[in-house]
């Protein structure tokens, strides 16, 4: 864990501050309930806090209390950069490099003339002057939580701020299914459902308000998914015509990969998905065991994340990354074999 500046942070934002709190392009459910968590918190605490996001994100996280006041960089950009330039700092969140807001918003934090205070749960982040980094973790949503915690706050968190929060630990725990989910992880959530977070309802906003389209894009992509048995490896592909074919709509993707991980037998998993707009193949990568697809991504693919749950890009066609991707197999496969017990 790496917490540093803690004790003059906290100095820092006893008297009201303007706080603008960022999270990471392509925002997911981590990246909005942490974010929309934190500026509740901050504006009980007299600050004024405003989130702007880099772009715009699922429909099913557009319900969070307070998704409503948030900006979108991309298309509210007058909005979000009169916000940050009245602000006396940025919270940082969900996202360990500037880079990833992209490369637009990037170039007005690069900028900013005041100081930056980052909580995040991704391996190497960036340096800045206040920073709560702990890569154990299983999200920042978690984080902000402990955060407020240290602060001796725990008494004002409300139902807004621990739905947002309950929200943003479900789903980067794969709905508290993953190995980072732990007792203290289980320990908060309890206290979130006490503090008025309603469990279904959230389960169900988030993960049973599939449109017709999404379901026969998920029939798609599973009629893509192919099995590498001797790497314990399987992987799905989306072309962008077929996205196109099922009216494709931001969000739609999300979770997919874990149908293939969830084969039996299966320990790698990863989702090609053609993105004709940015002129690449995104990736996302899962595993389970001690196999690292952080390092892998790095490696190979100019990503990074978590040790089981990371994402790349590829700037070849589908064709030549597929079989980039299957032709590193054969250097992995014995680290793919002692992985976990299957």
């Amino acid at each position: 864990m790496i917490l540093k500046g803690f004790d003059e942070l906290k100095k820092f934002l006893e008297t009201p501050k303007n706080i603008v709190v960022v999270g990471h392009r392509n925002p997911d459910g981590d990246a909005v309930g942490s974010t929309l968590a934190l500026s509740h918190y901050l504006n009980k605490k007299g600050h004024h806090a405003t989130v702007v996001m880099p772009n715009d994100y699922p429909d099913f996280l557009h319900w969070l209390p307070g998704s409503e006041n948030t900006y979108r960089f991309d298309w509210q950009n007058k909005q979000s950069q009169r916000a940050i330039q009245k602000s006396d700092i940025i919270f940082l969140l969900d996202f360990n490099a500037l880079h990833r807001v992209g490369s637009n918003m990037q170039k007005t934090l690069e900028e900013y003339p005041n100081d930056f205070a980052m909580i995040d749960h991704h391996q190497q982040p960036d340096d800045v002057k206040y920073m709560y980094s702990d890569v154990t973790i299983c999200s920042t949503a978690q984080m902000v939580y402990q955060f407020i915690e240290m602060n001796n706050d725990v008494d004002l968190i409300d139902k807004d701020i621990a739905t947002c929060m309950y929200t943003g630990i479900m789903t980067d725990t794969g709905s508290f299914r993953f190995r980072s989910t732990t007792s203290t992880t289980h320990r908060i959530i309890a206290d979130l459902i006490d503090k008025g977070a309603e469990n279904d309802r959230i389960h169900n906003n988030v993960y049973d308000a599939n449109s017709y389209n999404r379901l026969l894009l998920l029939g798609q992509a599973l009629s893509n998914l192919q099995i590498l048995p001797s790497y314990k490896t399987a992987y799905i592909t989306l072309s962008d015509e077929e996205k196109k074919r099922f009216d494709f709509q931001k969000g739609d993707t999300e979770g997919v990969v874990n149908y293939a991980l969830s084969l039996k037998g299966i320990i790698f998993a990863a989702i090609f998905i053609e993105d004709k707009e940015q002129n690449i193949i995104k990736i996302s990568f899962r595993s389970k065991g001690k196999f690292s697809v952080n390092q892998f991504a790095r490696n190979h693919f100019e990503g990074g994340g978590h040790d089981n749950a990371a994402g790349g890009k590829s700037h070849l066609s589908m064709e030549e990354t597929v079989t980039k991707f299957s032709s590193l197999l054969d250097n992995y496969k014995s680290d793919l074999e002692v992985s976990y017990e299957v």
